[in-house]
């Protein structure tokens, strides 16, 4: 309604300067001309409503509709000057036509223009200043979806290319990085946005670590292959993530080896809600298996694997999601019997060192009996690939967890070597034994349950303390996917009975990566250097079983593989007949809940295993007491 006013009495105003300015003084209408003037606007808002003049948020003004407000006063303006010439005694100069035209289409846009201006002081006193990244098409997407916003008010572009520096796009300046102090303190930027979806990693990492020092935020577009078709969103932008900054050099997965166990196979996974196992779902349903078996003891993690998988099960390829414990002998049998299961990925495990550290008894029988388990309903039914998901920690172990995962690959060691015991068992159901065991080593994988990662972000979001547990603890770190294309890879790979360890590249220090994600989010590093900071580090000393450093391989024998990110680990291994004695053994006292001869077993099976002098099992602790 309020633009209806303005319109109209801009209508008028343009009308009698046009008069003014061609007789060369103040004119007043009178007479037919008075009512055509007086009377223009209802000639005009007829034409304005019909070009959706006023459907259009004055704040969210672009060129579409100025072109609108163009060709609705060229209409009205040309029926005017119709209905003037034909009523007007003397007729009209042709001139007032063309300048009433010129003067309303300038007024029109110019009030909107001016309004657009207002509301943006307005709502930018609210908003956040941010320079984007990159002056190329993603980054001058992103800057017109910002200015559609109320969050983000883009105040600079900066870029690598030296022909944008001291130009505008869009009404924004172009600067070089160098120059980000100088935005930081005129401009009052908080946040720098990535812009650069084809950026190299190298490059990523460079301007990342550049930013680190300052007090900016910093986000990034996802890569090009990760961008839908279309505009970029402000929902495009994610967290700078610490793949960003391992400096990591990616490998093409070998697509023969990725299909070899999966493509029209009946693939199992065991643990399928976890974080490795999920993982592997999904990147196994892109292969196209014949049938993707989910196994998975707890009901939530199966539900929520088996929900996600089927938003992008785009082949139809048939999902079983199975609940089960790997310990039930009988539901094993049954589920690789009765779908003719071909490989099994073994990532079902408890991986956490201190929960597993204080319930060690469910944490062998988890992880040990759950795996040879496994190992024998593969045998028995014929499976022709078993890949085992082990760790690092099983390298000269200090924990619980980490004993159970070496003594799991013993176990399978032992298995691949024992032809009489395997065919026997595999007689049991009348096939030969042809199953294929291997293992694959690797550290820790960014965003998994139990991660740091997620919880210093949790941490630094609720103002701190970020907790780290040593000044000097170092771990190994790979993105999830791409730990779980190498594992598949690794699989296809082996001959029976290989350890398989990934080149997790340089260890990284927890403390540096707590500092990185404080700088990154913003945020100043609150020590006694600068006791003005907004988060502080906290040393909590290292929990029970954990070390300061993690290793991948117990002995230097290792071969290269096809794939120069995995090698092949010679290790020494058990004959299954001392095995199967200790096994035994091993089940009777989880049975009889005998925790001091669990540890004397595993000690004796793992050699490297040096764990704590006590005895952390809370049942353990309570029994003592009484």
């Amino acid at each position: 309604m309020i633009l209806l006013l303005i319109d109209s009495v801009i209508l008028i105003l343009s009308l009698i300067f046009a008069f003014s300015i061609r007789l060369g003084y103040w004119y007043w209408p009178e007479g037919s001309l008075y009512w055509l003037i007086f009377l223009s606007p209802v000639i005009a808002l007829p034409i304005f409503i019909r070009f959706g003049l006023y459907r259009s948020v004055i704040r969210y003004i672009n060129f579409n509709l100025l072109w609108n407000i163009f060709k609705a006063v060229s209409l009205y303006a040309l029926i005017w000057g119709i209905l003037a010439y034909l009523s007007a005694t003397k007729g009209i100069p042709r001139s007032v036509v063309i300048v009433n035209w010129i003067f309303a289409i300038v007024s029109i846009c110019g009030i909107r223009m001016i309004l657009r201006w207002l509301i943006m002081i307005f709502n930018n006193s609210e908003s956040i200043n941010v320079a984007i990244y990159g002056a190329g098409s993603a980054g001058r997407q992103l800057s017109i979806a910002l200015d559609a916003s109320d969050e983000y008010n883009p105040v600079a572009f900066i870029d690598d290319d030296d022909r944008f520096f001291g130009s505008y796009i869009g009404g924004i300046e172009v600067y070089k990085l160098n120059d980000i102090e100088y935005l930081i303190n005129k401009e009052k930027i908080t946040e720098v946005l990535l812009a650069v979806p084809q950026m190299s990693g190298s490059r990523r990492r460079e301007i990342i670590n550049f930013l680190e020092p300052f007090r900016v935020h910093v986000r990034s577009l996802p890569g090009v292959s990760e961008l839908a078709q279309g505009k970029v969103k402000i929902a495009d932008l994610r967290e700078v993530s610490i793949k960003d900054l391992m400096g990591r050099v990616s490998v093409e997965p070998n697509k023969k080896l990725m299909s070899l166990n999966i493509s029209n196979k009946v693939v199992m996974v065991t643990g399928a809600g976890g974080s490795i196992g999920s993982e592997l779902c999904k990147q196994i349903l892109k292969i196209e298996p014949k049938v993707l078996v989910l196994y998975e003891l707890s009901e939530i993690a199966l539900y929520n694997i088996d929900k996600e998988l089927s938003s992008l099960n785009q082949n139809k390829i048939k999902i079983y999601p199975l609940l089960g414990s790997t310990t039930d002998k009988v539901r094993l049998d049954n589920v690789i019997e009765s779908l003719k299961v071909n490989t099994i990925y073994h990532a079902a495990a408890y991986k956490h060192v201190p929960i597993v550290e204080f319930n060690s008894i469910e944490g062998v029988k988890n992880n040990i009996v759950g795996t040879l388990e496994c190992a024998k309903s593969a045998i028995k039914f014929g499976v022709e690939t078993f890949v085992l998901i082990s760790t690092d920690k099983a390298v000269r172990p200090t924990n619980t967890m980490g004993a159970t995962k070496r003594f799991s690959e013993i176990i399978l060691q032992a298995l691949n070597k024992n032809s009489l015991f395997l065919n026997e068992l595999s007689s049991q159901n009348s096939n030969q034994n042809k199953t294929k065991f291997s293992m694959v080593r690797f550290g820790n994988v960014l965003g998994s349950s139990g991660s740091v990662i997620p919880l210093f972000k949790e941490q630094i979001s609720k103002g701190g303390p970020v907790t780290v547990t040593s000044r000097e603890v170092e771990r190994y770190f790979m993105s999830i996917s791409e730990a779980v294309e190498l594992v598949i890879q690794a699989g296809a790979m082996t001959k029976g009975g290989d350890v398989f360890v990934l080149d997790m590249g340089k260890p990284i220090k927890i403390l540096d990566l707590a500092i990185k994600m404080i700088r990154l989010s913003g945020l100043e590093l609150k020590d006694k250097n600068n006791p003005s900071g907004d988060i502080e580090v906290e040393f909590s000393g290292l929990r029970p079983g954990e070390k300061l450093y993690e290793e991948l391989i117990i002995g230097n024998n290792t071969s290269k593989t096809e794939n120069p990110m995995i090698m092949r680990a010679m290790e020494d291994m058990i004959p299954w007949e001392d095995l199967d004695a200790t096994i035994m053994d091993l089940k009777e006292a989880i049975n009889s809940s005998n925790h001091s001869r669990i540890q004397e077993l595993l000690i004796k099976i793992v050699p490297e295993f040096t764990p704590e002098k006590e005895i952390f099992d809370h049942l353990f602790s309570v029994n003592k007491s009484d």
